[in-house]
């Protein structure tokens, strides 16, 4: 079968950093190629030098049989190359409508814009995807996961022939990647090349015909997925067997760190719950349940309307996020681009943000060798990929972001570490050195939240799960009688009260 695109030999070096060597892939009409690789290993890279962001130093583009080079994602996009990026890029401020036709809206004979056929357009791409939104809704009042169906719409209006989806279902529900993947589905059917960029292995096996894998820039082979099973997929990613993913750590837990007590505001109902020092307390549920909101109150983020937040045994106000931080509660949020990091800045910089009064002069002037010094001693603990600690953050992987995102909660020296999804968008070699991280917080007596929206995460990790569902605990589970059955059966609503220990 000729591939509609042929990428083959792409070399790409930036100052300091060899990106890509070699690198190829081949997208075939009427077939899902799955495109793998750990945070690091190319995959962006390659995806900018194909829609022509980057310039490639070396190799060959072939589109529908032609040599081509792309001058920028609109070029491109119009020859029919479509992504769906895994950051969002939406106005908000803007309808559903406005972002999916924006720079090319519909006009009438005098030029004005044709709302009504543009709308029209945008619901029909809605229905086509079961959002069940009207187009004329701010993008604003969206959750994230409705806002990734919206940038989905967008690429679908597109009509393209090759379609790039970069994590599409990062922050989706399980409907939402359902109805997703009756879309790729059509598209199948329709000829449509799909590459699909994804670190849930079994979406690859449910959606994917192949599988091209990367590493450290390096092509390593396409096979067919009916050929490999998940060890053999994740030998080739990380060039390493890793017989034991979720590295669990047996501790004895130590004396109570934190009480809430009937703690209620938006979204959240007379919640009440225990963490212990040297515990990983695991909290599940489906999104929207309410698990988000419960951590933001806890740490100052979001106001809470009754209840209060008692550590080490004294009731503590949490007003404000500087109230968590003073406290030693830090939040790490999942959405480490939105409320985690400031793109522009060094590494250094974003790493030591908020722990800057422990590298400051009584009268004011910063410590500058000690903060390089304690920076430094991280990305070698955290084993972060970057040339230089002065490296825009912006330019490293998902992976190496988000490990410095976890960094820099740290530096604060806190006595109790939120993670919220800390392994959203990372692929498995780092997820791992992330849970040994983790393990390692709980063996220095850390009290820690796992909020988590897999499964096998959050019972491979847990000490212990609470489960919520529409703003309440509706299960707590020791991690014994934790199993994915019980865990959904709590999150849907199914089964309350508390299993005791």
């Amino acid at each position: 079968m000729q591939p509609l695109l042929k990428i083959s030999g792409i070399e790409k070096s930036f100052p300091g950093v060899k990106a890509l060597s070699g690198a190829c892939l081949n997208v075939y009409p009427g077939k899902v190629m799955a495109l793998l690789g750990e945070n690091g290993a190319g995959k962006s890279t390659l995806m900018k030098v194909l829609t022509g962001i980057y310039t490639k130093d070396a190799g060959r583009i072939e589109y529908l049989g032609q040599e081509v080079a792309f001058n920028g994602p609109k070029s491109s996009q119009e020859a029919g190359i479509g992504i769906i990026h895994q950051e969002l890029n939406l106005i908000p401020q803007l309808s559903i409508a406005e972002n999916i036709f924006l720079g090319r809206e519909f006009v009438n004979g005098f030029g004005r814009i044709n709302w009504k056929k543009m709308y029209a357009e945008a619901d029909r791409l809605l229905r086509r995807l079961n959002v069940e939104y009207s187009s004329r809704r701010l993008v604003s009042e969206l959750s994230i996961g409705d806002q990734q169906m919206v940038e989905i719409a967008k690429v679908l209006s597109f009509e393209s022939k090759v379609i790039i989806m970069d994590e599409p279902t990062d922050a989706l529900t399980d409907t939402e990647t359902a109805s997703l993947f009756n879309v790729i589905n059509e598209l199948r059917a329709q000829g449509c090349g799909i590459v699909y960029i994804s670190h849930r292995l079994k979406e690859i096996f449910e959606i994917c015909d192949d599988v091209t894998v990367l590493r450290d820039g390096e092509f390593i082979g396409e096979r067919p997925v009916a050929e490999l099973d998940e060890d053999r997929l994740i030998e080739m990613m990380v060039g390493r067997r890793l017989d034991e993913l979720y590295p669990r750590l047996d501790q004895p837990r130590g004396g109570l760190r934190l009480q809430v007590k009937n703690l209620s505001g938006k979204d959240v109902h007379d919640v009440s719950f225990d963490l212990y020092r040297s515990e990983i307390l695991g909290i599940s549920g489906l999104m929207g349940a309410g698990r988000t909101e419960l951590m933001k109150m806890i740490y100052g983020a979001l106001p809470h309307t009754q209840g209060s937040v008692i550590l080490d045994g004294q009731a503590i106000r949490v007003a404000n996020p500087q109230d968590g931080l003073k406290n030693g509660i830090v939040y790490i949020s999942e959405d480490r681009k939105g409320d985690g990091l400031v793109l522009g800045m060094s590494v250094k910089e974003n790493m030591s943000l908020t722990a800057l009064r422990y590298f400051s002069q009584s009268w004011g002037a910063l410590k500058h060798a000690e903060e390089r010094q304690a920076v430094n001693d991280f990305i070698k603990l955290f084993n972060i990929k970057t040339p230089t600690m002065m490296q825009p953050i912006g330019l490293l992987s998902g992976g190496n972001q988000q490990k410095i995102a976890i960094a820099r909660g740290l530096m604060t020296r806190p006595n109790v570490l939120i993670l919220d999804e800390p392994t959203r968008g990372v692929d498995v070699g780092a997820k791992k050195e992330i849970y040994q991280l983790i393990n390692q917080f709980k063996r220095e007596g850390l009290s820690i939240i796992l909020i988590s929206s897999e499964m096998p995460e959050v019972i491979g990790m847990s000490d212990r799960i609470l489960v919520m569902h529409e703003g309440h605990i509706s299960g707590e589970f020791p991690i014994e009688q934790a199993t994915q059955e019980v865990l959904m059966a709590a999150a849907v609503g199914k089964q309350y009260g508390v299993i005791q220990e």
